[in-house]
């Protein structure tokens, strides 16, 4: 077995606390890594995407193996995302293509594309709709798609830039997105015009969102060099958490959450990662993660104080 089912604890730490020291470097793909993410619910292994054009999951425990390359796409990757259980995963390149595959054999499932570039992709949530998945374009346009009848069902064509991050709020009912436009759009499932848009001349372009394990709250990593916090609730900005010291302006930097909600992380353009005190939104700790941008990091969702950071300089790490 390749330990994809293999059985973990699924409950996040009562208390998180700050990783010290560097415990693994993976050397992952030839050129930068673009996204790490974790397996559903257990986070024991992880998937990362690079300008390679590959991707390729890992053991985050025992020998920190690679276990699977996933080649067929032509050009960087630019995101991935896994299905609810993680027996699949999607993930969207420069080469125009959404390709669904199947993570324990490796094979490609199925592909989908608009002959544009997507740079973000989603699957809808709840368990009985993981047939959906959305797509934000490079042409303005959201795409909704079946992956049983490789259909696309809906077109959300109301942004003025190309759109860059797609998240699912309010009982997965609705969900969030944010482009080049400078603005953060809400949409109701399936229709086709946004119910909420929020844009204001104080606002800058927001390459990369994270939601609260709790769900009640999205960081918006935004160009002027801070996280923006949301509410989830009637989409509210939180004028009292806004988290900077770390630059980012021009790179789409993840930001997350750790897993008790009592951090905030995130990279930056100089190759350093950030931790924040949710509460005080102070600078816990900065460190040199990578040389070059830091564009990726993840808080393992069973342990107190380990996480992932991925970077330009083709490594991801591990840190405790």
């Amino acid at each position: 077995s390749s330990g994809i089912n293999a059985e973990y604890g699924t409950e996040p730490p009562e208390k998180c606390f700050l990783p010290k020291k560097l415990l693994h470097t993976w050397d992952a793909h030839n050129k930068g890594v673009a996204k790490v993410i974790l397996f559903p619910k257990t986070g024991h292994l992880m998937l990362s995407c690079g300008m390679d054009s590959k991707i390729k999951l890992w053991e985050l425990y025992g020998k920190r193996r690679c276990i699977r390359t996933y080649s067929g796409h032509a050009k960087a990757v630019r995101d991935i995302v896994f299905s609810n259980d993680g027996a699949k995963f999607l993930s969207a390149s420069y080469d125009r293509m959404i390709k669904l595959w199947d993570t324990e054999t490796g094979a490609c499932l199925s592909r989908f594309t608009t002959k544009k570039i997507p740079y973000c992709v989603q699957f809808h949530p709840d368990d009985d709709k993981q047939n959906f998945f959305v797509s934000g374009m490079a042409d303005k346009k959201i795409v909704g798609w079946d992956i049983n009848t490789g259909e696309i069902t809906q077109e959300y064509d109301r942004h003025l830039g190309a759109v860059n991050t797609i998240t699912f709020i309010e009982r997965n009912i609705s969900f969030v997105s944010t482009s080049d436009d400078k603005s953060l759009r809400v949409w109701d499932w399936d229709i086709p015009v946004d119910r909420k848009h929020i844009a204001d001349p104080s606002m800058h372009a927001i390459p990369s969102c994270s939601l609260s394990a709790s769900g009640k709250w999205l960081a918006c990593q935004s160009m002027d060099n801070k996280i923006s916090i949301f509410a989830t609730q009637k989409l509210r900005l939180n004028r009292k958490k806004v988290f900077k010291g770390h630059m980012v302006a021009g790179y789409a930097c993840q930001c997350n959450f750790s897993p008790d909600n009592s951090y905030l992380i995130s990279g930056d353009a100089d190759g350093r990662c950030f931790i924040w005190d949710w509460k005080t939104t102070k600078v816990y700790k900065r460190f040199k993660a990578h040389d070059g941008v830091c564009i990726g990091c993840a808080w393992l969702p069973h342990e107190t104080s380990k996480i992932v950071t991925c970077g330009w300089d083709g490594k991801i790490k591990l840190w405790d």
